[in-house]
């Protein structure tokens, strides 16, 4: 290993020396307390110290980086105080998560660092979003995204480098090659000599570098990070490397050849570059062991803190409080002036008023842009507001869900349009894991809104049709909007944009050009988890949202002698629960109509909720109304025969004679 170099002096030599040796010395002291049983897990970076001390020290101070698990010198080179570290790693307050998360699964806006998560590829396009939020902002900074290199075998590794490179992003992706993914050898993960070879096929420059050299590393990092300042793109970078203890401690590294084992021994960041330093004249043995020994008091001074600290109380309030990230709600009227619209003209004047509200709002989907959208929501748009609010993007809805986060996280708000709703699958892992539950795990909120054209009856097939609310009113974290009226929409959708939270926006395709209503004229807001009281009554509640309202009322106006209660929920997370109760206890029965397939749906919960809380007041059973337990087919009779609104008459009669 050659570790000169002209523009590096001896006092930068030790100062490397000193950041490459901190978290070494760390990382032997948590093997100790982990045999002790005072740490629960250990993901060990030893033999790769070289990489994410090099790369932190290429970036300024206020420049992100997203690492992993195993670059405990991102932290220390940060300067986070130690006992901060080790309170996270035992699950203590004074750590990042409350306890919440463990090891490196954290960020923190204080020291410029966004953890990862343990499905590795969302941070990537996490990166993107920071990245395009730099363009946005005009700051002539770099972000710095790190995976190994089973984590390119995903396909958000795909997707990210894809998105960068059409939008020539200000990044630097960092590939730590170490040789294994847990047992899986590289030659079984990928069919590529280099990984670096990759970026060809984003037009993406790249680069290889001895991930085991600190110089090496931090001055090549250094002279890429300063040209992407001046010439934001992406640059690909593979760090080569070895991992030589387990995946985690408790996966030993029986796998791992002998020779091969040695091999990369001899090849230690550290012991090599102390090595240099003593074969220089830098250093003495008396000045590095005086440096080990003023680590080391450090570290037990740091220790002693987080020790000393009491356990996180468990405290339900606070956990269920910490879920979403609390803002006080602006409600703003409805204007007297109103212009009738269609239901979509309402939800694309919504999103126009948002955006000229917020002037850094930015609107990211397939064919958003000069197209106006698949169903021309954003038509006109671009004219408006610019392409780099008004955003197509590839075909990659795991990458653009993840970049929403990454703006958010950079303050800015953004409304993602999934082309159909039933396309969000493939971005659910980012949704759900992600942003759900990243204020929860360490306060970091996700200002995002998922737009989903949804919904049957327009003859659509099995891909276009579903309505799929369930999947994300069982994920904590999450807020679930459905409305059925024009002037609900527009409201329902600004209040969205304006809550912090994470928000899916249901917009069912069929009401899109058939239902008209009044619509106010100015900017105003629907409080969300407020149910609407569509229709009064006393001797039946009718319990719905979406399409099934309108479905509903048809059925209602044929039989004007049954007083029927009419509940359009338009929230589905948070429920109006409130709203729910008291109709229930006024009228004693109720029928829970919904249009998807009634396993395992929203009226299940609301059935039992209703069991619990209102049975008494009940005359009798709670009656679910939903559609087939089959995918929505495409032919006309067969979708009629699906919908569950063939069933809400028959339903009705019955329930009314009961």
């Amino acid at each position: 290993m050659k570790f000169e170099h002209h523009s590096i002096s001896k006092d930068q030599h030790i100062d490397l020396f000193k950041s490459i040796l901190k978290p070494r010395l760390i990382e032997e002291k948590m093997l100790v307390l982990l045999r002790q049983g005072k740490i629960s897990k250990w993901f060990s970076g030893i033999g790769q110290e070289a990489i994410a001390v090099g790369v932190t020290k290429s970036l300024l101070p206020d420049e992100y980086i997203l690492p992993m698990h195993r670059n405990l010198g991102v932290f220390t080179e940060r300067h986070i105080p130690l006992y901060r570290l080790f309170s996270q790693w035992q699950g203590k307050l004074n750590g990042f998560t409350k306890g919440r998360d463990r090891s490196f699964h954290f960020g923190t806006q204080e020291f410029k660092i966004i953890g990862m998560i343990s499905h590795l590829g969302p941070q990537l396009g996490v990166a993107d979003g920071i990245g395009l939020a730099h363009k946005l902002k005009n700051e002539s900074s770099v972000t710095a995204v790190f995976t190994g290199e089973g984590g390119t075998s995903e396909g958000d590794f795909h997707e990210a480098l894809n998105v960068a490179s059409v939008w020539q992003l200000p990044l630097l992706f960092c590939v730590e090659n170490n040789g294994y993914g847990l047992s899986t050898p590289t030659n079984e993960q990928f069919n590529c000599e280099h990984i670096a070879d990759k970026a060809v096929g984003y037009g993406m420059e790249s680069h290889i570098i001895d991930g085991n050299n600190i110089v090496e590393v931090f001055t090549k990092v250094s002279e890429i990070t300063e040209r992407i300042r001046q010439n934001p793109k992406p640059v690909l970078l593979e760090f080569k490397t070895f991992r030589r203890r387990g995946h985690e401690e408790a996966s030993g590294t029986k796998y791992v050849p002998d020779e091969l084992m040695k091999h990369w021994e001899k090849l230690d960041p550290v012991d090599n570059y102390e090595l240099f330093l003593l074969e220089s004249k830098f250093l003495t043995e008396r000045e590095i062991s005086s440096i080990k020994s003023e680590l080391k008091s450090e570290i037990d001074e740091h220790l002693k803190l987080a020790n000393k600290e009491v356990e996180v109380e468990a405290d339900e309030a606070t956990e269920l409080q910490d879920v979403f990230k609390l803002y006080e709600f602006n409600g703003q009227l409805p204007s007297p002036r109103k212009t009738e619209l269609r239901f979509i003209d309402a939800i694309s004047d919504g999103l126009k008023q948002s955006m000229e509200k917020f002037e850094d709002l930015v609107i990211m989907g397939q064919d958003v842009a000069e197209y106006g959208g698949v169903f021309k929501i954003t038509e006109g748009f671009l004219e408006m507001f610019g392409k780099e609010r008004v955003r197509n993007t590839p075909i990659c809805e795991s990458a653009i869900i993840s970049a929403a986060m990454g703006l958010s996280i950079k303050g800015i708000k953004s409304v993602v349009e999934m082309q159909f709703g039933d396309f969000v699958t493939s971005g659910f892992n980012p949704l759900v894991n992600y942003l759900a539950k990243v204020h929860y795990r360490w306060g970091q909120n996700a200002d995002v809104v998922i737009r989903m054209p949804c919904g049957a009856g327009v003859g659509a097939g099995p891909f276009h049709s579903q309505t799929n609310e369930a999947w994300f009113t069982k994920t904590p974290g999450l807020k679930v909007v459905y409305p059925s009226s024009p002037q609900d929409a527009k409201g329902l959708l600004i209040a969205a944009i304006q809550d912090p939270n994470p928000v899916l926006f249901f917009e069912h395709k069929a009401l899109y050009r058939s239902i008209r209503g009044e619509v106010s004229d100015d900017y105003f807001t629907i409080e969300l988890g407020k149910a609407n009281r569509v229709q009064e009554g006393d001797k039946l509640t009718v319990i719905t949202y979406g399409a099934a309202v309108h479905w509903a009322l048809d059925v209602l106006k044929q039989y004007p002698d049954i007083s029927v209660e009419l509940i359009d929920l338009r929230t589905l997370s948070p429920l109006d629960e409130e709203a729910i109760f008291a109709s229930v206890k006024k009228t004693g029965k109720v029928i829970i109509f919904q249009e998807d397939s009634l396993f395992g749906g929203i009226a299940s919960d609301i059935s039992a909720l209703i069991s619990e809380h209102c049975f008494e007041y009940l005359d009798a059973p709670i009656k679910r109304v939903a559609s087939l337990s089959t995918p929505i087919p495409f032919a006309k009779n067969l979708e009629n025969q699906y919908l569950g609104k063939s069933k809400f008459e028959e339903a009705l009669i019955t329930l009314n004679k009961y």
